[in-house]
């Protein structure tokens, strides 16, 4: 499965290979590079380097997008996940075994790129979210998906960028769009609060204490916003959890609707590479959020 790898590359294995995932109904080899195995549920369908923007500014590889559908069905929800990576890393095309996860129990999947730092800096990666987005409304009925039923999903970085699309609407406003499109928000082990004396935050949101306080999206937890489903590992990376827990609180008591989810032998890592695997705690909790 030599070009089958996703989420967190760096790893250096493949994602079949840290599940041992191995179910028992197969389809014909597809490019993406996943195994010729796949769980029982819907044929996929999958669309990819959809360009999100077409202007002469855009980035050919930073701005598109892949879709995941399950074939010949319509009026399902869709989820548009945002990978992690610090704001400095990842792609799109490492996450196809999680469209064709969702896909299959009939869930559409919309999985984008944005740019990266240190080519650019916030709010860059999110107007690209907010962009990235707005053409999922735009589009995704097109596909057969429910308009009024987009979840947005991101791990990581990719679940700091989703809480601030939901919670602060001036980027999706510059879109002619707003948080009221955002059936809710699954946000996995994200970051909620950027400091401005944090170095590893310094690359990507600068140094000015105002421009990271708006870019905290537990700054922008209320009024009236999607609900949450905020999830994080019993081992994840240090102050994640506090961060979790605070932006839940925050939520509340703001009279927002929020679920908390801790997992259970999960790191920062297998918290989304088992993702994909149908009896998952975090794969059921998504699909009972997404398709109550």
């Amino acid at each position: 499965m030599s070009t089958g790898r996703w989420g967190l590359a760096v790893l250096g294995v493949t994602l079949g290979g840290l599940l041992g995932w191995a179910p028992a109904q197969t389809r014909e080899p597809a490019d993406d590079g996943l195994p010729a195995d796949k769980p029982a549920g819907f044929e996929v369908v999958q669309h990819t380097n959809i360009a999100y923007r077409t202007d002469k500014d855009a980035d050919k590889e930073r701005h598109k997008l892949d879709v995941y559908l399950p074939k010949d069905q319509k009026n399902f929800p869709v989820l548009f996940f945002v990978h992690g990576g610090g704001w400095k890393s990842g792609n799109k095309s490492w996450y196809g075994a999680l469209g064709h996860a969702f896909a299959q129990v009939g869930i559409g999947v919309v999985v984008t790129n944005y740019r990266l730092s240190p080519q650019v800096k916030h709010p860059a990666h999110v107007e690209d979210v907010a962009g990235a987005f707005a053409w999922t409304c735009a589009n995704v009925g097109k596909y057969g998906g429910r308009t009024d039923r987009l979840f947005v999903c991101g791990h990581s970085a990719g679940g700091h960028l989703v809480s601030l699309l939901a919670a602060d609407p001036v980027y999706l406003k510059a879109e002619n769009r707003s948080p009221a499109d955002i059936a809710g928000v699954v946000a996995i082990s994200g970051v909620y609060r950027i400091t401005h004396d944090f170095l590893l935050f310094n690359p990507v949101f600068g140094k000015d204490e105002e421009v990271c306080k708006k870019a905290s999206p537990i700054n922008h937890a209320s009024g009236k916003l999607p609900p949450f489903l905020i999830a994080y590992a019993d081992n994840d990376y240090p102050q994640l959890d506090g961060m979790a827990e605070d932006m839940h609180a925050e939520l509340k008591k703001n009279e927002c609707r929020s679920t908390l989810l801790k997992l259970k032998d999960r790191n920062h890592f297998t918290i989304i590479m088992k993702i994909i695997d149908p009896a998952d705690p975090l794969h059921l909790a998504i699909r009972a959020f997404v398709q109550k």
